[in-house]
This record gives structure tokens, C-alpha cells and sequence, in this order.
């Protein structure tokens, strides 16, 4: 370990900012986890019974689209005007303001909507911020701390998502809908008192001011300008993932709203990011080679983040597919099924120690160098492997054997380890690779890979309904079950395999700030 490693020291401010995340995780999660069945049994008792199960899945899918799109906002904010110490604050006020709405309006569908609208905003504008803010307290003397420090963080993310999804269910059942839904508000209003502790400790970055060689500029810049002798072909293409854009949206019906509108932002995202790739050097001479090459080194990262969301198409269906294949399972009759979900968060809280304690030590002795991206690709490949173990599960359902859920603690524990390998590395990931002006803006695109995950199941449920898929699957043996489960566990490690393809010509950045 070189000297510099070891007189580096960690930033005393990081504990609040830990402190805060912790009270935060379980403050979401615990409303969250209660959302569906309170809908259910509540607030949604007036709809038809045969309805009711669909509308509170739009409610609580609306929200969560709504949780991971607002980041957008959120790091537009941080990066342009307030800064991220401002935008947490503020957007945290709002946060704790959307719980209270919960906890009043527990009778008012209107109320109740405000109230989630409100921490779909909160939460959604800080996802990104919180973690880019952290970053942001290490400098070129401490940042071999950081990762370690982000590992921290994500460990605080499950320490509170595992008590929340224990406790939660169990007050909402003897309390009631006011006190289970105050309880997380009051956790909210502490990690807003934790986070403002800290601000004469906080390292604090201004935001940018407006840019004439911004990110966005010089994208429009390259798709726009026009060579002596050459084509378009930047432009055209930008211009056929508008189109595909509008036709999506014309879909509406077929796909639902947020499948169409997720797919329309993605394709826009796509072509019009690969055209500007295309024509990018166009842009030099109108603005400067930093700023040129800056948005290059962003594409680049675009397309990793591109890669790591069939990881999510698989992690996020624990909570929907999973679930409806642990109620065919064999259990005692006090378990119940959503309970496994615990098991995710107690697994990452072992994970990472294990990790930097035996596995990733262990490795290095054996000549293994452990970079982040080899991390990641690793955590994706992990992903498919478990719903390859979950689809021999349902193999064997299908065949008629009685499964014991505890043959679900295997997939879980491939699909967290994968779960620790991408996320808790992604964060800083995201964070070290982002051009200085960007990092709120980059992070919130982390954010955002979530999204277009489970987009990617939206549009395969929705494949699988049509008549030529079903005599295609048919045809294979295997009920429409087991095909999507090997389906996605195949998709997971095709994607791994190009995302170390990729990977290997990547050349890793240093966009940590110089030190004091």
C-alpha cells in the first residue's frame, strides 16, 4: 500500500451525510413497502374488486417511474443554479411535506396523490445528488477512500431498507394507515436535520454558470453543422429516433403510457446520442477541444450505463416475479411470500465486508486486478446466473414437484452479490468518470438505467402476449413462466459479455477535484 493511501484520511463530515442516507433508505422503503396494500384495503376499497388490483399497480408503477425521472430535474437544478447542498435541503423540506400528506390524507384520494407526487419529486431530485454530494467531500489525497466510503453508503441504503421491510407491514396491520405512513415521515424529517448538521463541514461546490459550450450545446452543434463533401448521416439518424419517438407515442394504447413514453425517451436518447457521436467533430472550432471531448468521454459513459439495464430488468422483478413464485411454493403457514424481499438487504449488508475483507483481498493475491468496470460486468453475469437457477425452480414446478421457498435463498444471494458488484460500484463510477460541470447530471442518468430496466420488462410482458410469441413458446415446452425467466437470464448475459467487450477499450477517467 503506498504512502499516500495510508496518511490519506477520511472526511469528517462524511457521518452526517451517512447518517442522513440511513434515516432516508428507511423513511422511502417504508412507505413504499406498505403503498399496494394499502391501496388495496383502503384507499382504493371504493373501485370494483376486479379492478382494484390494476389501478393500484398503475399507482404505485406511476410512482416509481416518477421516482426515477424527477433525478433529471433534480441534477439539472444542482448543476445549474442551486448547487447540490441547496437542492438536497430544499427538496428534502418537500420530501418531508409528502409524507405529512400521506399520514392526514389517508381518506382523500386527492390528498394522498399530492402527498406521493411530492416524494416522487423529493426523493426522485436528491437520488442523484446525495451520492455526487459525497463524492464531492474527496479530493486527489483521499479519493482511495471513496469507494469504500460509497460501499458504506450503499450498506446504509439496505440497513434501512431491511428494518423498514420488517417493521412497515406490521404497523400499517396494528396501527393503522396514519401512524405507518407519520412513522417514515419522522425518519425523513431526521435525515433532513442529520444532512443540515453538517453544512459548515461540507466541502461545497458551486454550481456552473450557464455554459455557451455546454453538453447539450455541442451535441446540437455536431448534429446541425454541415461538412464540405460529407452527409449528414449524424443528423438522419438523430432524425429516425424522433420519428420512431413520435410513433411509440402513437402506441399509447397497446403499450401503455409509461412503456410508450419510456420507449420514446430511449429512443431519442439512442439514435440522437449515436448521431452526435457520429458528426461530433464538427463541434471543434465552433467550441473548444475540452468541452468537445467532454461530451465524448459522456457518450462513452451512456453507453456503459446502456449496458448495465437488463441488469435491472432482472433485480427489480425479485419484487413481482419472484414473489408470484414463491406463493406456488411450499412454506409454513405464518410466512408469507413478500417476506423473502428482507433477505436482499440483509444479503448486501454481509456482502460488502465479506467483499473488501476476504473476496476482493483473496483476489488481488491471486493476480486478479479489481477494477470497477470488471465489477460491474461481473454483477451483471451474477444476475443471469440467478434467474437461471430460478428458472430450473420453475422448471421443476412446472413438472409437478412441490418446491420448498427456501430454494429461492440461492438466486437471491446470485442476484444480490450481482446487486453489490453493479450498484455500490456504479455509484462511484458515475461519479469519478463525470466532467466537473456534470456530475449531478451524469448520476441522475445512473439513476435513470433503472428506469429503462424496467422498461425492458414492460415491453417483454407485453411481447408475450401476442399470438405468434405464444406458438413460438409453446412450441419449446416450457410454460410462458420458465421461458421469460430463461429469456431475461440470457439477455442479462449477452449484455455482460458485450459490457466486457466494451469495457476493455474504455480508458478510465480521474475527475476527482484537486486536492486543497
Amino acid at each position: 500500500m503506498s504512502t499516500d493511501v495510508k496518511q490519506a484520511r477520511w472526511p469528517r463530515q462524511i457521518p452526517y451525510i451517512i447518517a442522513s442516507e440511513a434515516c432516508e433508505r428507511f423513511s422511502f422503503y417504508g412507505m413504499r413497502n406498505i403503498l399496494t396494500p394499502f391501496l388495496m384495503t383502503a384507499l382504493l376499497l371504493a373501485v370494483p374488486e376486479h379492478l382494484r388490483a390494476g389501478e393500484a399497480k398503475d399507482v404505485f408503477h406511476s410512482f416509481v417511474i416518477g421516482v426515477y425521472f424527477f433525478p433529471l430535474l433534480g441534477g439539472w437544478l444542482a448543476d445549474r443554479y442551486l448547487g447540490k447542498y441547496n437542492t438536497i435541503l430544499w427538496l428534502s423540506i418537500v420530501y418531508v411535506i409528502g409524507h405529512l400528506f400521506l399520514a392526514l390524507f389517508e381518506t382523500s384520494k386527492e390528498g394522498f396523490y399530492t402527498g406521493l407526487f411530492l416524494i416522487a419529486l423529493g426523493s426522485g431530485g436528491i437520488k442523484p445528488l446525495v451520492s455526487a454530494f459525497m463524492g464531492d467531500q474527496f479530493d486527489q489525497s483521499n479519493k482511495a477512500l471513496a469507494q469504500k466510503a460509497f460501499d458504506i453508503f450503499y450498506f446504509t441504503i439496505n440497513f434501512g431498507s431491511f428494518f423498514a421491510s420488517l417493521l412497515m407491514p406490521l404497523t400499517l396491520k396494528h396501527f393503522g394507515a396514519a401512524v405507518a405512513f407519520g412513522i417514515p415521515g419522522v425518519l425523513m424529517a431526521l435525515a433532513t436535520l442529520f444532512f443540515w448538521l453538517g453544512r459548515k463541514r461540507y466541502v461545497h461546490i458551486a454550481p456552473e454558470p450557464k455554459d455557451p459550450h455546454s453538453f447539450l450545446k455541442v451535441v446540437k452543434t455536431a448534429l446541425l453543422s454541415k461538412e464540405q463533401g460529407k452527409a449528414n448521416g449524424g443528423l438522419y439518424l438523430a432524425l429516425v429516433g424522433f420519428a420512431l419517438a413520435l410513433f411509440s407515442l402513437s402506441q399509447t394504447a397497446t403499450l401503455g403510457f409509461v412503456a410508450a413514453f419510456c420507449l420514446a425517451l430511449v429512443l431519442v436518447m439512442g439514435f440522437g446520442g449515436a448521431g452526435a457521436a457520429i458528426q461530433l467533430e464538427r463541434a471543434r472550432g465552433v467550441h473548444p477541444d475540452i468541452a468537445v471531448d467532454g461530451v465524448r468521454s459522456v457518450l462513452r459513459i451512456l453507453i456503459l450505463f446502456a449496458l448495465v439495464t437488463p441488469f435491472w430488468s432482472l433485480f427489480d422483478q425479485k419484487a413481482s416475479t419472484w414473489i408470484l413464485q414463491a406463493n406456488e411454493m411450499s412454506k409454513p403457514d405464518w410466512f408469507e411470500p413478500a417476506m423473502m424481499q428482507a433477505l436482499n438487504p440483509l444479503l448486501v449488508m454481509l456482502l460488502i465486508p465479506f467483499n473488501h475483507m476476504v473476496l476482493y483481498p483473496l483476489l488481488e493475491r491471486c493476480g486478479v486486478r479489481i477494477t470497477a468496470l470488471r465489477r460491474m460486468g461481473a454483477g451483471i453475469a451474477f444476475a443471469g446466473f440467478s434467474w437461471i437457477v430460478i428458472g430450473s425452480v420453475q422448471l421443476a414446478m412446472d413438472g409437478g414437484t412441490v418446491m420448498s421457498i427456501v430454494w429461492q435463498v440461492l438466486p437471491y444471494a446470485l442476484l444480490t452479490f450481482g446487486e453489490v458488484l453493479v450498484s455500490a460500484t456504479g455509484l462511484e463510477f458515475a461519479y469519478s468518470q463525470a466532467p466537473a460541470a456534470m456530475k449531478g447530471t451524469i448520476t441522475s442518468f445512473w439513476q435513470l438505467s433503472v428506469t429503462v430496466g424496467n422498461l425492458w420488462v414492460l415491453l417483454a410482458n407485453n411481447s408475450i402476449r401476442s399470438e405468434t410469441v405464444l406458438s413460438h413458446v409453446a412450441s419449446t415446452g416450457l410454460s410462458q413462466t420458465a421461458f421469460l425467466m430463461f429469456f431475461f437470464a440470457g439477455f442479462a448475459l449477452v449484455a455482460a459479455a458485450i459490457f466486457a467487450l466494451y469495457a476493455r477499450s474504455y480508458t478510465m477517467l480521474d475527475n476527482y477535484r484537486a486536492a486543497a
